[in-house]
């Protein structure tokens, strides 16, 4: 290493002779003036070699003591070489940090040696930190971040984490320092700011696509400007700044800006319906996710190729939450679905072949409102929470809601075959469609106006499952139909939901028809209003196999005991309740302390086993049309052949009635007569049949 002169020392500094004392320039012939020269030079030279230099060795010391650099003479030295000789100081500054220096430490101590204010230069991450001055931080109220940020006068508002975010503040930074700020610094300053938020800043809540505030419901139109749709009971209007706060994820796609002036049954060209039913749930689902809060019902499509469940659930994502990727796959697990429901406000699955019991549970908790918690990652203790409520659409060929819980959840609509005289390239259908969405989309929202207007005084004589859903499509539907259109329409779509889980469900199928066998061999002596049966769980279990066949018993799906057998009664109680058989399970008090189960079927006291109590009766004149685009006959949605032995289509499991496609169900609402309001009335009835009969007890 180069040594390095103080800037203090007398004698020969930058290659040049010291000044000599002598008197008079030096005569060359005189020889004791020139002894006397050539003495003082060397005297120079000496006392130079002897002036300590605190450099020399720094790098070695250092090695062992970090703290060398940091004495006065070190960072004095070290100043004046950083000023006199930048590359010189740089390679000095590497090769120490390299023996263990802290430089950035011995950068300030250095800043400070020399007088500069504040101590040192302020760092990337300062700089960052200070930018984001500007945002207005705020948290949500799960605890993260979230920044306002002012761009080309609108409001943006992104989370501290997200990329929107980071892209801002790196491109604040490049405006001040005409650099990029590093990763570090960046990582560092993004963790203060997100402190910030957290600690020193209001909190609100954040929304995806459609919020609420004071009575008021807001849908964001997910544009450039981030303007939003305000919805209250005296019309709609886009304003430009919303009072709430709207998060954008990755694939959200704009909403058009909505007009009035337009019809609903423009939306009907586009969806392969059938009747006025099917097109009346398809609207109050869609209406339902308008708002703001749940619960939003399943909407289950199926239908063989070439019905458009496809293009139907397209169609409806993009009038409430369009997306570049409106059609996914079914998730894995529970944290896919849950990230899935946190990062859009409508959820379409395609081509579904079926529901496991798991996923099918966790979208009963997505309609209904339910969370999910996993452990944050790289944590021990921490959690990551995922609440949302969500609506939802699954299609596919099958019926593939078979469970009682998600079913109750649930609308179900059957796509018939498109002829090919009626189908339309695809490109050509979204085209027609872009242009009526504005007016389709204004419409709607008027209908929503109406709703906030007159939800409040909206009452039903019965709350079905989904109550509030019910309540809210009630509220809107005069702005569509007449009033009472929804109620008979949804009501009709439940009933034949019980048929359809109830034939899905062997165990539920072989109890309707065992206890119809029960009833026939009574039917000589039919005096009562009940049929009650009595036996042990294996006494139950046995029977129920004679019913369905050793093929169906040896099946996974069967339940291999008495406790599983129990757990599937419970699970189809609801629905065999609504067909008339009740299913009460009690524990005895006996030594043995054995569970029994009480099961009974209920009649009018007009019926017979084999008979129907009632004609059925005939669909409202305002529900009953074809859907003239389509060319569908006005067949049932769950049209089912009745097969005396393997499928009765009644609740006495008759089978009589050849190609019916009416129910034998005592719950059905529609009033068409006197005997039928009976049945859906009738109160689930529990002791003795007949006089002296034993009421039906099971052992577990």
């Amino acid at each position: 290493m180069p040594k390095f002169l103080c800037v203090h020392c007398r004698g020969v500094r930058g290659g040049q002779a010291a000044p000599s004392n002598l008197a008079g320039p030096v005569n060359p012939d005189n020889d004791e003036q020139i002894k006397a020269a050539e003495q003082e030079i060397f005297d120079s030279v000496a006392q130079a070699e002897e002036v300590y230099d605190p450099l020399n060795g720094l790098v070695e010391e250092t090695a062992g003591d970090p703290g060398a650099p940091f004495t006065p003479e070190a960072l004095a030295t070290l100043a004046a070489l950083k000023k006199d000789d930048r590359a010189a100081f740089e390679e000095l500054r590497a090769r120490l940090k390299s023996a263990g220096c802290r430089v950035t430490a011995l950068d300030g101590a250095i800043a400070e040696d020399c007088g500069d204010v504040g101590g040192r230069k302020p760092t990337h991450a300062d700089i960052l930190i200070d930018l984001a001055r500007t945002a207005e931080l705020f948290h949500a109220p799960d605890g993260s971040g979230f920044a306002d940020l002012n761009i080309r006068g609108h409001r943006e508002t992104w989370s501290i984490r997200a990329k929107g975010f980071r892209r801002w503040l790196a491109r604040r930074f490049f405006e001040a320092t005409q650099g990029a700020p590093s990763s570090e610094a960046l990582q560092s300053a993004l963790n203060v700011i997100e402190a910030k938020a957290h600690f020193d800043a209001p909190e609100r809540a954040v929304h995806i696509r459609v919020g609420g505030l004071n009575d008021r419901l807001y849908l964001d139109l997910c544009d450039a400007t981030w303007r939003a749709v305000e919805i209250d009971a005296g019309g709609w209007r886009v304003v430009d700044n919303p009072p709430v706060r709207f998060r954008r994820t990755a694939g959200m796609r704009p909403l058009p800006a909505p007009v009035t002036g337009g019809s609903i049954e423009a939306l009907r060209a586009f969806l392969n319906v059938k009747s006025d039913n099917d097109f009346v749930l398809a609207v109050a689902w869609v209406l339902a996710g308008l708002r703001n809060r749940g619960p939003y019902p399943v909407l289950a499509l199926s239908g063989e190729q070439g019905s458009a469940k496809s293009t139907f659930s397209a169609i409806l994502r993009s009038l409430l939450d369009p997306n570049t990727a409106p059609l996914r796959a079914l998730p894995r697990e529970d944290r896919e679905l849950f990230i899935a429901a946190s990062n859009g406000h409508v959820l379409a699955f395609d081509n579904v072949s079926g529901l496991r019991s798991w996923i099918s549970d966790t979208l009963c908790r997505l309609a209904t409102g339910g969370g999910f918690a996993v452990r944050q990652l790289y944590t021990d203790n921490d959690e990551v929470l995922f609440d949302a409520t969500r609506p939802v659409i699954l299609n596919g060929i099958e019926e593939i809601v078979t469970r009682p819980d998600l079913a109750d959840r649930a609308l179900f609509l059957m796509l018939q075959p498109i002829p090919d005289e009626h189908r339309r390239p695809e490109q050509e259908l979204w085209a027609a469609f872009e242009v009526e969405r504005p007016r389709i989309l204004g419409v709607l929202l008027d209908a929503v106006v109406e709703g906030l207007k007159r939800l409040s005084g909206t009452r039903l004589e019965k709350l079905p499952r989904m109550a509030d859903f019910a309540l809210w499509a009630t509220a809107c539907e005069t702005a569509l139909w007449p009033s009472g259109t929804f109620s008979s329409t949804y009501s009709g779509n439940r009933d034949e939901t019980v048929e359809g889980v109830i034939d899905a469900d062997p165990v539920a199928s072989s109890v309707r028809a065992f206890m119809a066998k029960q009833e026939a061999q009574e039917a000589e002596t039919w005096t009562a209003t009940q049929t009650v049966w009595t036996g042990t769980a294996s006494e139950l279990l046995g029977a129920l196999v004679e019913v369905v066949g050793e093929r169906i018993a040896k099946s996974k799906e069967w339940p291999d005991s008495p406790r599983a057998l129990s757990g599937r009664l419970r699970r189809a109680a609801t629905f065999l309740r609504k067909i008339g058989i009740d299913i009460a399970f009690t524990k005895e008090k006996s030594r043995a302390r054995t569970r029994s189960v009480t099961i009974i079927s209920t009649f009018s006291a007009s019926e017979k086993p084999g008979e129907f109590a009632s004609t059925p009766s005939e669909p409202s004149a305002h529900l009953a049309n074809v859907n003239p685009g389509n060319g569908f006959s006005a067949q049932s949605a769950r049209a089912q052949n009745c097969d005396a032995d393997a499928n009765p289509c009644r609740v006495d499991g008759s089978g009589q009635g050849d190609d019916q496609t009416v129910r034998a169900n005592p719950l059905e609402t529609n009033g068409a007569d006197a005997a039928d309001g009976a049945d859906a009335n009738s109160p689930a009835q529990s002791g003795s049949g007949k006089t002296g009969a034993p009421v039906w007890s099971m052992r577990l």
